[in-house]
């Protein structure tokens, strides 16, 4: 199916919704004098993207209510811009999740309540619309400009806090640190250009593996690209803006870019480098084939090493709980990659599984984060002293769920998602890379520990302040505190929507 501009319109609703939900919120921030609704009008618009992308049944019925994306067929849009298939609808589901709890934790966070709530509303809905197209970009201008507008809108949710200083200054890193990788980004994606005469990823596909490059030229311009696409996900050595950033932005917003934006970037990468620069291998049970001398699997699993490496060794001496986290989400993104250089469907698999735990027990870890930070201002680590003695029985409890899951501790959603992980790597014997992964869960272990450690066992000093744990955030916590526990002993659905999720749309 390859589809013109009008055509393509009917699959793309759960865009449209929250492009006409945030140009709405926009419209009545002129009017509406309680913003809270604003953000209730933004909740809405996420569920409308879901259930746009997902569909909705009749309950105790196969009957559809509304037809999702999953039944709808796969193929191309806006004539060959952008795809539509079970990867692409997967990552959509996250995202709007993702954008759903966001906002959820916005409205009971007092950074977001001090702002301008419809600017940062709207804000939030046009950067989840851009993570939709990163997903689903099937060219590499349409990927640009989907990288671009999550990367413009979350350089202002960063700087959201306007008469905060470390707010503005992680802004600007930022904003510095995106602008220099995309500018290189793009210039490695102009020598694809050179090399194919096409923006198109099936067109760039046959140029690389059936025609007559120089592996030499592909390997540097996939350097260059990976500026833009390692930026994202926070790998090595394009990681320096994520902790200033995501210490300094709005709670929320960190945990949307830690998830969201990281997801997407994962996302992005796959469809390129799967599809875009590799071929389905005869007969080979799932693997991929790429093309021979430009081995960017080598390169990845340099990269992989690295990252897990050095987020986990800058996280132990961390004292911000929010810069700790921010370094953790770096290894994360180091363990993720585990799945991406194994060069088969199976790897591929378990990272959208591990991406889906990681979303419950990394939202849930900044949501106690912000709570704690709503009741005392504090996001030291010391402001945790006794945590589970002084008010917050409940996020101390979750929070340690969101940690033990984070290493990796059984049984928890975080055990089975590394499991799926090593079981790939090992498979394909990648020894090295499996004894790093391991070592760096048990480094990691020691500094979710720590916290642990400090809201049970310390004693309060009497300055910590007293943590107040309020009806809508605690429905927030058990929202994702209990699938992360349900996740860890049964898993099939999900890792059953993962493994039909991996299948491409190859034309």
């Amino acid at each position: 199916m390859d589809l013109g501009n009008l055509q393509s319109i009917a699959f793309s609703a759960p865009e449209l919704i929250l492009i006409a939900t945030a140009i709405l919120i926009f419209l009545a921030d002129l009017v509406v004098r309680q913003k809270e609704q604003l953000g209730a009008l933004a909740l809405f618009g996420c569920a409308g993207a879901l259930i746009a992308s997902i569909g909705l049944r009749m309950p105790f019925s196969d009957r559809w209510l509304v037809q999702g994306l999953f039944g709808w067929g796969e193929g191309w849009l806006y004539s060959r811009m952008v795809i539509v298939d079970d990867f692409a609808v997967f990552f959509k589901l996250l995202f709007a999740l993702a954008a759903f709890v966001t906002i959820w934790m916005s409205l009971g966070s007092r950074e977001v309540q001090d702002g301008d709530e419809g600017e940062y509303y709207g804000l939030v809905l046009a950067s989840t619309v851009g993570l939709f197209y990163m997903a689903s970009a099937a060219n590499l201008l349409m990927a640009y400009l989907a990288l671009e507008l999550v990367s413009l809108t979350s350089y202002v949710l960063t700087g959201y806090l306007r008469r905060n200083r470390r707010s503005g200054e992680a802004a600007l890193k930022y904003l510095i640190y995106g602008g220099v990788s995309s500018a290189v980004m793009i210039y490695g994606m102009s020598w694809l250009y050179g090399l194919a005469g096409s923006l198109d990823y099936q067109k760039l596909n046959a140029t690389v593996l059936h025609g007559h490059v120089e592996p030499l030229t592909v390997f540097v311009a996939i350097v260059l690209v990976l500026a833009g696409l390692g930026f994202k996900i926070t790998a090595v050595p394009f990681h320096m803006w994520a902790p200033d950033a995501y210490q300094g932005a709005p709670i929320p917003v960190t945990a949307f870019l830690s998830v969201g934006s990281k997801a997407a970037g994962f996302a992005m990468m796959i469809r390129l480098f799967y599809p875009g620069l590799s071929a389905p291998a005869v007969g080979d049970g799932g693997g991929w084939t790429f093309l021979a001398g430009a081995d960017w699997p080598q390169l990845m699993l340099v990269l992989c090493m690295a990252t897990m490496t050095l987020g986990n060794l800058a996280a132990l001496g961390q004292e911000n709980v929010k810069r700790l986290l921010a370094y953790s989400s770096i290894a994360h993104a180091g363990y993720t990659l585990m799945g991406f250089v194994v060069l088969n469907d199976a790897g591929l698999r378990a990272m959208l599984f591990y991406l889906i735990t990681y979303y419950l027990m990394n939202l849930g870890a900044f949501l106690v984060v912000m709570v704690v930070a709503n009741s005392t201002g504090r996001e030291d680590l010391d402001g945790y002293r006794g945590l589970a003695w002084r008010g917050g029985a409940v996020p101390a409890v979750a929070m340690a769920i969101f940690l033990f899951s984070l290493a990796g501790i059984p049984p928890l959603a975080g055990f089975v998602g590394k499991f799926y992980l090593f079981a790939a790597v090992v498979e394909q014997r990648y020894y090295l890379l499996a004894a790093v992964g391991f070592a760096n869960t048990l480094v990691a272990l020691y500094y979710y520990v720590r916290i642990i450690r400090t809201m049970f066992l310390d004693q309060p000093r009497g300055d910590e302040g007293v943590v107040a744990l309020d009806t809508h955030n605690a429905f927030l916590l058990y929202f994702l505190a209990i699938p992360t526990i349900v996740l860890g002993i049964y898993w099939a659905p999900v890792i059953a929507l993962a493994d039909r999720s991996v299948r491409f749309f190859l034309g």
